[in-house]
């Protein structure tokens, strides 16, 4: 009987509906925890080369390359997607290290934020089974090692996935049972870390994967013995779409608007902030003040980028740095920078930026 058939039974009824009563694995809205699987939304840029360290790239947004000596790496937000998807994050190999020291590593991670995970029910006896899904393809076949990772109560799950044809998109399904042990807090910090394995050395390689939660007790349970090197040839490549991670079993994938899923990835991070700002002084442009897009997740880093400009009423300056960030999770606010010359305590109206791809203010509050 349908989810919805049910549903009209019960009120037909008189039964009052308790959270037991509705079926977890239902179809509805709102269930993928993961924000931007599709790889639609890429506000940095659409491909950065040469990449030797860790961080967000310029590469679908909310996926987070971490990287220590294994290889040198492209890093970009690719056309080339299964049916039904138009995007994928794809990684390439530009610099081979087919030899890895024990501490390198290199993962694609995703962090879902605390309080999105209160009714997992973690940490009782009612947790909650997930299904982590998502669509892979790469040239090298193998076995690729896996985990999860919970900050608060320091437990981890890993597992292990097989591409078994190369080039070819694969579509994958994990079950994660519940863990009763450890609360996840109800705030803004890590809640979740999914990270998927492109490569490790000797010290995050276990030998085998728990495919259960147990306690972090040290980097080796990261990674998996057997563990497919991506970095050991130029030209490998490894891409990922569809991520999804829900309550209950695996769902088709919950396509949502673009606008939806900007405004998620603007939480964390947004760029190219047009404000109004007061004139301070021949070194200060203004105090510039904005409203953010959407709320973010905490009070945000500001960063110059390029030349972005401000004008005044004699012309153009270039805005060189942030000298002071009063910024809150409402407001960009912030006391902005030049090396032009200006009237000392000049109280004119400035606007900013001009903005282009490569001159902007990075407003970043990821986790």
């Amino acid at each position: 009987m349908s989810q919805a058939r049910n549903f009209a039974d019960l009120l037909a009824s008189g039964t009052t509906i308790t959270s037991d009563k509705l079926d977890d694995n239902a179809i509805h809205g709102n269930r993928n925890l993961i924000i931007n699987g599709a790889c639609t939304i890429s506000q940095r840029g659409t491909s950065e080369t040469g990449i030797t360290s860790g961080g967000y790239k310029n590469a679908p947004d909310r996926f987070k390359f971490e990287l220590s000596s294994l290889g040198t790496w492209t890093a970009s937000q690719s056309t080339d997607a299964p049916d039904g998807f138009s995007n994928s994050y794809k990684l390439e190999c530009t610099t081979a290290d087919a030899s890895p020291s024990a501490d390198d590593f290199c993962f694609l991670q995703h962090f879902i934020e605390a309080q999105n995970l209160q009714h997992l029910k973690y940490g009782t006896s009612g947790a909650k089974n997930l299904t982590l899904s998502f669509w892979v393809k790469s040239n090298k076949t193998g076995t690729y090692g896996n985990y999860l990772y919970r900050q608060d109560a320091l437990r981890i799950y890993s597992y292990s996935y097989t591409i078994n044809t190369a080039n070819t998109w694969e579509y994958k399904t994990i079950n994660i049972s519940g863990d009763t042990t450890g609360a996840i807090a109800n705030d803004n910090g890590r809640g979740i870390r999914i990270s998927f394995t492109i490569g490790t050395g000797s010290n995050r390689a276990s030998g085998s994967v728990s495919n259960s939660w147990e306690s972090y007790t040290n980097k080796a349970q990261e990674g998996l013995s057997n563990q497919v090197n991506l970095a050991d040839t130029v030209g490998n490549t490894w891409q990922i779409t569809g991520v999804q991670l829900e309550v209950g079993e695996a769902t088709p994938f919950e396509h949502r608007s673009y606008g939806d899923e900007l405004r998620r990835c603007q939480r964390y991070y947004y760029e190219n902030p047009a404000f109004i700002g007061v004139g301070l002084g021949s070194s200060v442009i203004a105090r510039a003040t904005a409203t953010h897009p959407t709320s973010m997740r905490a009070s945000p880093s500001l960063t110059i980028a390029g030349s972005p400009e401000a004008f005044d009423g004699s012309g153009g300056l270039v805005v060189t740095g942030v000298s002071s960030n009063y910024s809150n999770t409402i407001l960009f606010n912030a006391d902005l920078s030049n090396t032009g010359s200006g009237s000392s305590g000049r109280a004119v109206c400035v606007v900013a930026n001009l903005y282009t791809s490569s001159n902007k203010i990075k407003v970043d509050a990821e986790l």
